[in-house]
Formats: C-alpha cells, sequence, structure tokens
C-alpha cells in the first residue's frame, strides 16, 4: 500500500513538472522567433546563395557577382559589412596597401561572423599578390629584398592576418610579371600555397595578352581558375581572352565595368532596355555582361546601388537584347 501511494503522488508531479518545462520551451521559442527570423531573412536575401556558379575545374562555387574593396580606405570595415549585409557574399581585396585596406576587410567580417549573420563558409575571399611595381614604396607589405617566392609567400601570410582567416577561396596574381620567368617564378610559389589548403584556386589579373594567358595555363600545375581585368573598349573587350576563358572554365571578372562604358550607359539603345526592364543604366549593362557570362565586381559605397546590383541577379536578358549590346561593344 505504501508503495502504490507513492506512485500516486510522484504521477501528478512528473506530469506538473512535464508541462513546466513544456511551457517553458514554447515561450523560450516565442521570445527567441524574432531572432531566428531576422537571421533568416539575411540569409534569404543572400544573392549568391540563389545564382553562384560551379567551376567544373575546382568545382568550387564562386558568387556571379562581387565587391571590390579598392580605395576604401578608413571606410573599408563600414561599406565591406554595408555590402555583406545587403546580401553580397564574394569579397575582392589585395594584400597592395597602396590602393586596399585589407585589415578593414578582416575586421569587417570578423563583426559580421561574432555577430552570426554569415559564416566564414558563406563568404568567397579573394586577395591578391602584389609585386614590387605595384607597391607603394613606403609601405611594403613584405622583404623588397626577398626572391620572388618568398615575398608571395609574406605577402600571404600577412594577407591571412589581415583578413582574419587561415585560407582564402581564391588568390590572385595582381598582374603578370615584364618576364615571364618571373611571373611562372610567382605563380609556382602561389601553387605552394594552394597544396597547402591555403588558397583554394589561383588566378591572374590585368592580363591582356593572349599569349601571356596561353602561356600560363600550359606551363602551370595549378591552373587559373579566375582571370581579372579591365572590362573596356581599349582591349578589344578580350574577346579572345573571353572566348579562351569560356573554352578552359576560367572565369571572367571585370572591374571599371561602368567606368570604362559611359558611351553605351548614355546610347538611345540603353535609354529604350531601361524602359523596358524598369531598371537604371547601370542595371542593364551588369544585367548584360552576366548574360555574357561575365562576373563583375561593384565598388558602390550606397546601400540603394548596392541592392539594385544585386536585383540585376534575379533577371534574364532577352537574347536579342544581349545582341544589340554586343554589337555596341565592336
Amino acid at each position: 500500500m505504501m508503495v502504490k501511494s507513492h506512485r500516486l503522488i510522484l504521477v501528478p508531479i512528473a506530469i506538473f513538472f512535464f508541462f513546466a518545462l513544456l511551457g517553458s520551451a514554447f515561450l523560450f521559442a516565442a521570445t527567441s522567433r524574432p531572432n531566428l527570423r531576422s537571421a533568416a531573412k539575411l540569409r534569404s536575401n543572400t544573392a549568391l546563395t540563389r545564382q553562384a556558379i560551379r567551376n567544373t575545374q575546382t568545382m568550387i562555387s564562386m558568387p556571379r557577382f562581387m565587391y571590390g574593396t579598392a580605395w576604401k580606405k578608413d571606410r573599408t570595415k563600414d561599406l565591406v559589412e554595408l555590402a555583406v549585409r545587403t546580401g553580397f557574399r564574394g569579397i575582392d581585396t589585395a594584400c597592395q596597401p597602396k590602393h586596399y585596406f585589407e585589415p578593414g576587410v578582416g575586421e569587417a567580417l570578423q563583426a559580421l561572423y561574432t555577430e552570426g549573420v554569415v559564416t566564414r563558409e558563406d563568404i568567397f575571399l579573394q586577395t591578391k599578390f602584389t609585386s614590387l611595381n605595384g607597391q607603394d614604396p613606403n609601405n611594403i607589405p613584405y622583404d623588397k629584398n626577398a626572391n620572388l617566392s618568398q615575398q608571395v609567400h609574406e605577402s600571404f601570410v600577412v594577407s591571412c592576418q589581415n583578413l582574419r582567416t587561415p585560407y582564402v577561396n581564391s588568390l590572385v596574381l595582381h598582374g603578370p610579371m615584364p618576364r615571364f620567368a618571373d611571373t611562372m617564378q610567382i605563380w609556382r610559389a602561389m601553387e605552394e600555397i594552394h597544396s597547402t589548403g591555403g588558397a583554394l584556386q589561383l588566378g591572374i589579373s590585368n592580363t591582356y595578352d593572349i599569349k601571356t594567358l596561353r602561356q600560363l595555363y600550359t606551363e602551370a600545375s595549378v591552373k587559373p581558375t579566375v582571370l581579372q581585368n579591365r572590362f573596356y573598349a581599349d582591349s578589344g573587350y578580350d574577346t579572345e581572352i573571353r572566348a579562351f576563358c569560356k573554352e578552359h572554365s576560367i572565369a571572367y571578372q571585370s572591374f571599371w565595368t561602368l567606368t570604362a562604358n559611359p558611351h553605351i550607359l548614355k546610347s538611345g539603345a540603353m535609354k529604350q532596355l531601361t524602359k523596358k526592364y524598369s531598371m537604371t543604366s547601370e542595371q542593364v549593362f551588369f544585367m548584360f555582361v552576366q548574360a555574357l557570362g561575365i562576373t563583375p565586381l561593384t565598388g558602390s559605397s550606397s546601400e540603394l546601388h548596392m541592392k539594385q546590383d544585386l536585383d540585376t541577379l534575379s533577371v534574364t536578358m532577352d537574347a536579342a537584347d544581349v545582341e544589340l549590346l554586343n554589337g555596341m561593344l565592336g
């Protein structure tokens, strides 16, 4: 009888605690839900998650729009934070204090990680090695007297410290050297970084000579998967180079995409297209280059323009309009 009475007493107590815990769980869920929704909203606004492209060589996903951080100086941290909050997930920088403030990029990303806006895995982070001829003589981020290979390794260590990361998604040579042998010496050092997992893929920038690109591709053990060039008339809009990139699964990134093309942005044809798509001329041109398979960089400091840039990823330009603008490239 004593055992039964204890059981009768324990049952309602257990039921009481069960419902008390259940109520606490519902209360916690209800009070936590706004934060969860905020986090979900930030992630759902990310253009990269819907619009990433996968490189067939490396099987690495890369965004179709990159945020460039050149010339931002002391505004770098705030603008990178704004860009990521707006939806950008591709960040381009360089270990070149003359034009980039890499520590500001790292500070911004760390703040975003800490806040839970993004994780490191959400970000496609691209930096560059810049040789001595592109550096400020009074602010060189590596030993100027070291050999080229050592300079590359020292520059990469500085980049990782600045960016607060053990690896980058893409390591780019800022430009080929006057002597191809020196270009290859730098590339071999970049390959060493790649082999240890420091850089997931390699690329090159400011390469307007198809022979140089072909030779690099032929001699490289780790093939370039990124080429970043100025998109302008003086280079013939890299028609031959872009064809080579397409053939060899090299992502073509463009900078000065708007700045170098005011004649197209102000054309009569562009005015008609802005009406057709209910977009600005800048949006239409970005949409056009994306239709060509190009990943443009933008360095906008305006939240409105950042949003407008990313909105272009949700619209597909009609083939006839692509041909119309393509004909204006000459």
